[in-house]
């Protein structure tokens, strides 16, 4: 779902970063608001663990592959707009330093899965558990079955956002001989090519994810859960060693990522799509507005590094991504921490 650099128009990149604007202001300005600077430092790992979720590539419907994002699991335990704030500095650094998804539709990639994902999923949510009943086992089931398909709804919601996105670009786009400059695959081709194994696959994984992490923390650490009603309670101190272990037992697992094969649908480089097969026969050019397009030369693409191993350059690129995240949320706590200290009165 990572939109790569060049598929996009540069004037579709800006309406999509434009829009993303005020959405990040109201996000910043109600975290200040909604959570404590404990919480806040928090974030980093809800931002680690959707980093994490997105390195484990699962093979689709189709023959591509996909992976989880973690947008609504990051709402539920930080609120909607941790999450977008969450979900998009994890978008990019992968842009940056490991080329998954494009600098340029980092704002389309935002409006995806930091923006339609997690408020979208949260709202379900929190549609499903208000008719929960009273009882408190119920009302446990209730949660789980509205994190489960608050998350499917809202992966799928991303999905067919940026198949959108892809396929209104050879409507708009076109060169003098009527060939597409961007994205080649009109929304005959882009809609049915990424909703059928997303709502087949990828939104189950999404679901499965979200719930098991959310049942886990609400065991180990239910005070990180997030309480819209009581927003700006100081959590109980509880012990955040199990929810760190889960951290690095997913960063280890994460070259279990590397057994699907395949490329997810809409990321080929400018070097394969002009053999990509769609409706029976390949495309047979290269668009121009990609093949002359701008790319960041990433320090370590597609989570490799030269003259080390696959797997061990996949680990060692989900340990710097998750100590990036951890480390720059703590920081954020800390300024905010020391800004909202009021200086004693001489």
């Amino acid at each position: 779902m990572h939109i790569p650099e060049n598929y996009l128009s540069p004037v579709t990149c800006a309406v999509m970063g434009a829009a993303m604007v005020p959405v990040w202001v109201h996000a910043v300005k109600k975290v200040k608001e909604e959570l404590p600077a404990e919480k806040i430092s928090m974030i980093g790992v809800g931002a680690a663990l959707s980093f994490l979720g997105m390195m484990f590539n699962v093979p689709l419907v189709g023959g591509t592959t996909g992976h989880a994002v973690g947008g609504t699991l990051i709402a539920l335990l930080f609120g909607p707009n941790a999450a977008c704030i969450a979900v998009s500095i994890a978008l990019l650094l992968q842009a940056v330093l490991f080329g998954d998804g494009g600098v340029l539709a980092f704002g389309a990639n935002c409006f995806n899965m930091a923006f339609v994902l997690p408020y979208l999923g949260w709202a379900v949510y929190r549609l499903i558990v208000k008719t929960a009943s009273g009882d408190k086992s119920a009302g446990m089931g209730r949660q789980l079955l509205g994190a489960a398909v608050g998350s499917y709804i809202g992966l799928n919601a991303a999905a067919l956002c940026a198949a959108v996105e892809f396929g209104l670009q050879p409507l708009l786009f076109k060169d003098a001989a009527g060939l597409a400059l961007y994205c080649p695959y009109d929304l005959s081709i882009a809609i049915p090519a990424m909703m059928i194994p997303h709502l087949a696959v990828a939104g189950l994984i999404e679901a499965a994810f979200t719930v098991a992490v959310y049942a886990f923390v609400k065991k180990t650490s239910p005070d990180l859960i997030y309480s819209p009603e009581t927003p700006q309670a100081a959590p109980v101190r509880k012990s955040r060693v199990p929810l760190f272990a889960l951290v690095a037992v997913l960063t280890a697992a994460t070259p279990l990522g590397l057994l699907a094969a395949g490329t997810a649908w809409g990321e080929w480089g400018t070097d394969e799509i002009a053999g990509v097969a769609e409706g029976g026969s390949a495309l047979g050019y290269t668009p121009a507005g990609m093949e002359n397009g701008w790319e960041l030369s990433a320090p370590m693409p597609d989570y490799s590094l030269e003259g080390v191993g696959e797997v061990l350059a996949y680990i060692l690129s989900a340990v710097i991504g998750v100590a990036l995240l951890i480390i720059l949320f703590k920081l954020l706590s800390l300024a905010l921490a020391g800004r909202n200290t009021k200086r004693p009165e001489v």
